[in-house]
């Protein structure tokens, strides 16, 4: 959803009296109640009080209503008999606009705090392609890689987004974060006050060892009665796959196990001694084979290989995951790694030459 704008009464340099004439109808429609087409149409999509949320933070209106203290963090921790580094996991539940932080204790997680979303883009139903202004839906998972700590928000979580479900329906996009601010185009926006407890409690989980923070992103709330509100809705079957890992964790209180195969999501119950294991989504052969057939066919890059000096002790590991990386030419930042490939290879070409001719 593009970012508010400005107020309608600021004032303008001077125009014809035509396009000044288009400005002020322009003005006076936008400025209308809400019940004026213009607005009614976006308020009758879900969660319509994103605008408003959107409105309030321009207003320095921080923090949203119904956020946890969040400069209470140590507090409210050993209220709940909880600490910084316990594993962590994370919902989200686009049509409510809320995240929900969850944290191990006795082998089992115990909910610690529900912030509000202040913005996020599209509507309900999964992210399919990058530039279409989606969120994601469906299982994910963070690892220290993806802590993000410069850049427009120094304070992010990437929560890589495509992963093997997203992959074998041949879906693309990059970047997905949930960061700070109050705009959002793909990502969920959670004010900077939000973003910084969040980011802690993750960061402090990976760093005492928790090797992967499942995130789970729904449409809603996956009970049966909101899924019935959905029954003729394209994304039905969708949704109740993703039902079985939301009904999974009401039950246990432990991250499922996910594997994705024929299509869908497999969820398993995960052990007391499973607890935080939950790692990145493992494809069955079949799935496997549909990806490798997806990126043989549809554009996507070979294999990136950084250099690593000759038995360097990460050559191995660094191996294993550029045999792995895969990506879509749609995505740019895949474009910019294939024109850096190809400039270093190049550059590679022309020092060959020259040896070879100082060798003649």
């Amino acid at each position: 959803m593009p970012e508010l704008r400005r107020g309608f009464g600021e004032q303008r340099p001077r125009r014809s009296s035509r396009a000044g004439m288009r400005w002020l109808l322009t003005a006076a429609v936008l400025s209308l109640p809400l019940a004026a087409s213009a607005l009614t149409i976006e308020l009758k999509d879900v969660a319509p009080d994103r605008v408003e949320r959107q409105r309030a933070a321009a207003k320095g209106a921080i923090p949203l209503p119904n956020t946890p203290e969040v400069g209470r963090t140590a507090a409210r921790l050993a209220e709940k008999g909880l600490a910084a580094g316990n594993p962590v996991m994370l919902r989200v539940f686009k049509e409510t606009s809320e995240l929900e932080l969850w944290m191990e204790k006795d082998g089992v997680f115990t909910h610690f705090a529900t912030y509000p979303i202040c913005h996020w883009s599209g509507t309900l139903g999964p992210k399919q392609r990058e530039g279409d202004k989606q969120t994601p839906e469906g299982f994910y998972t963070i690892t220290n890689r993806q802590l993000h700590r410069a850049g427009r928000w120094t304070r992010a979580l990437n929560l890589g987004f495509p992963n093997v479900y997203d992959e074998s329906q041949a879906r693309s996009g990059s970047y997905i974060l949930i960061h700070g601010g109050c705009s959002s185009v793909g990502c969920f926006a959670m004010t900077d006050p939000v973003i910084a407890e969040v980011y802690q409690l993750a960061a402090a989980s990976l760093q005492k060892g928790q090797a992967h923070i499942p995130v789970h992103v729904f449409p809603f709330r996956m009970t049966d009665a909101n899924l019935d509100k959905h029954r003729t809705g394209e994304w039905y079957q969708f949704w109740q796959n993703l039902k079985e890992g939301y009904d999974t964790f009401e039950r246990t209180h432990r991250p499922p196990r996910i594997s994705v195969c024929d299509n869908r999501y497999i969820v398993q119950e995960a052990g007391p001694s499973e607890v935080a294991a939950p790692g990145p989504l493992e494809p069955c052969a079949a799935t496997a084979a549909r990806i490798a057939e997806l990126v043989a066919s549809n554009g996507f890059a070979p294999p990136i290989r950084l250099p690593r000096r000759a038995g360097s002790r990460h050559a191995d590991l660094a191996g294993r995951r550029a045999s792995a990386y895969m990506c879509s030419m749609a995505r740019a930042s895949c474009r910019k790694f294939v024109a850096l490939r190809n400039k270093v290879a190049d550059r590679g070409n022309r020092k060959g030459i020259r040896s070879a001719k100082r060798e003649r």
